[in-house]
């Protein structure tokens, strides 16, 4: 049993700010959406510059992608103790920290010689990984009327999937006309921007100041959830990857944890408590986070784009072309659905709002299986529809439920468990989604076996989320009646 927690303060949703913002809500969101912007666009914008990033850098592509792989695992570890230390230190003065970190980062990765400091500097960038979830819990604190909390965090949580889809877009050009230090530059002055605006427009809040902050737990978890990472990122290239490296990583988690676990149950003050990773409302929602991502993740960003670039099994697409008919419509449309599944959960019900977009998501990824293969026009509309279900429904009520199943007492713990997991969901999708297709369509067979099979094993694994989504309880303090 673990030692009973210190008396906290009162819920998140009600606490007193510390001092006043300067714009009140509007002034919030303005700065909450730009320090979102400026995280995703390290997340998105850097992926169409990776060929112009090798060729400047003189390395290979391999290289670059790799660079992609620390920025996003550095986001994993740091999801996991940020928000709980925002909740002791402050959640204004930690994102705040965050975005100068931030500015500081991409400033070196744009002035990077190599490709080590290029590394160096992505993982830097990397503190940002849970802005999002620390922006939720600041309107949480702000903001007491549930639909118009609804509303708001539908707004910041579609900021997730991409800036309306020009984000990639405008990496590309940029890329392409004054090469990829620009994107970094273009970064760095957003990133200063939302600096600006959230020590303006933003209040402080502090749920648990005076607590202590449990670093001995910090570091077995991460050490744990970077060699997860790790070993997923490994078996991605199951032709090329070292399984004993794999086997490997997967002792090292393992033992990691358990030590946390260790650790965690003699804390006074642990960093996850024992009993709350035992509560329905915690492992629940990670479940269904994980097998969601793994469901959908590598299926729109890997295999539908590689299958309508395939000139013998698919469209024969262009990369451009490819990512303006697919992933630019899949961005717009949940960017712009989100903010009404934020404003419709309170009324409506998270749970209930979650499930259609999962089952909708499983029947958009049936029909994209058996009849979008064959008709560029019903794929196209298979992943506008993936954007409204998947994007713009239940990837928003999955990072809603975090902050608003999250114990009163500890609010920042749940929505950085919530962060790792889909991060560790979409390196999962591509580990077990990419060995389907490629052994079902092997380069130059012309077949679209594989594709097909790794959709349809993608809509399966969409069900299982929507099966174990009826695990999660209700989160009745976050909902009212219509």
């Amino acid at each position: 049993m673990s030692t009973p927690p210190a008396r906290q303060t009162a819920p998140a949703a009600r606490e007193t700010p510390a001092g006043p913002g300067r714009g009140g809500t509007t002034a919030l969101l303005t700065a909450l959406l730009a320090a979102c912007v400026a995280f995703q666009l390290n997340a998105s914008m850097l992926s169409p510059a990776l060929v112009t990033m090798a060729r400047e850098l003189h390395t290979d592509e391999a290289a670059t992608g790799l660079s992609q792989t620390a920025f996003f695992t550095a986001c994993g570890m740091f999801s996991l103790f940020l928000p709980r230390f925002s909740d002791i230190a402050g959640r204004k003065r930690v994102l705040q920290g965050m975005l100068a970190v931030l500015t500081a980062g991409t400033v070196l990765a744009a002035l990077a010689p190599n490709i080590v400091v290029l590394d160096v500097a992505r993982v830097i960038q990397g503190v940002t990984g849970p802005v999002v979830q620390i922006s939720l819990l600041m309107l949480r604190a702000q903001v007491t009327d549930p639909k118009r909390l609804g509303a708001l965090m539908g707004v910041v949580t579609a900021v997730n999937g991409g800036v309306a889809g020009i984000d990639a877009l405008a990496g590309g050009w940029l890329a392409g006309a004054f090469g990829f230090r620009s994107i970094f530059w273009v970064i760095a002055v957003v990133a200063l921007l939302a600096l600006v605006l959230v020590s303006l427009g933003c209040r402080e809040s502090r749920p648990s100041a005076g607590t202590p902050m449990d670093w001995p737990g910090v570091l077995p978890i991460a050490v744990a959830v970077v060699a997860l990472l790790i070993a997923v990122e490994e078996a991605k290239q199951p032709a090329t990857a070292d399984w004993a490296v794999f086997t490997g990583l997967l002792v090292l988690a393992a033992a990691a944890f358990a030590l946390f676990w260790r650790v965690e149950t003699r804390s006074p003050h642990p960093l996850v408590r024992i009993r709350d990773l035992r509560r329905r409302a915690t492992w629940a929602p990670l479940l269904t986070t994980l097998l969601t991502l793994v469901g959908v993740f590598a299926v729109v960003n890997g295999v539908l784009m590689s299958f309508v670039q395939n000139e013998e099994a698919g469209f024969g697409m262009s990369a451009g072309t490819a990512s303006l008919a697919f992933l630019t419509p899949f961005a717009l449309v949940g960017w712009l659905v989100g903010p009404f599944t934020g404003r419709l959960a309170p009324t409506l019900g998270y749970l209930r709002l979650l499930r259609w977009g999962l089952l909708g998501s499983v029947a958009v990824l049936a029909v994209a299986a058996f009849a979008g293969v064959h008709s560029p026009p019903v794929m196209i509309g298979c992943t506008v529809l993936l954007g409204v279900t998947y994007a713009g429904m239940a990837n928003i009520v999955l990072n809603l439920l975090g902050v608003v199943l999250a114990p009163a007492d500890h609010p920042g713990f749940l929505p950085g468990l919530i962060s790792a997991a889909f991060g560790l969901g979409a390196g999962l999708s591509f580990a077990l989604l990419t060995p389907v297709q490629v052994a079902g369509s092997p380069d130059g067979s012309g077949s679209a076996t594989g594709y097909v099979a790794a959709v349809v094993a993608g809509m399966l694994v969409v069900a299982a989320a929507w099966a174990a989504s009826f695990l999660i309880p209700k989160p009745r303090d976050a909902e009212v009646a219509s």
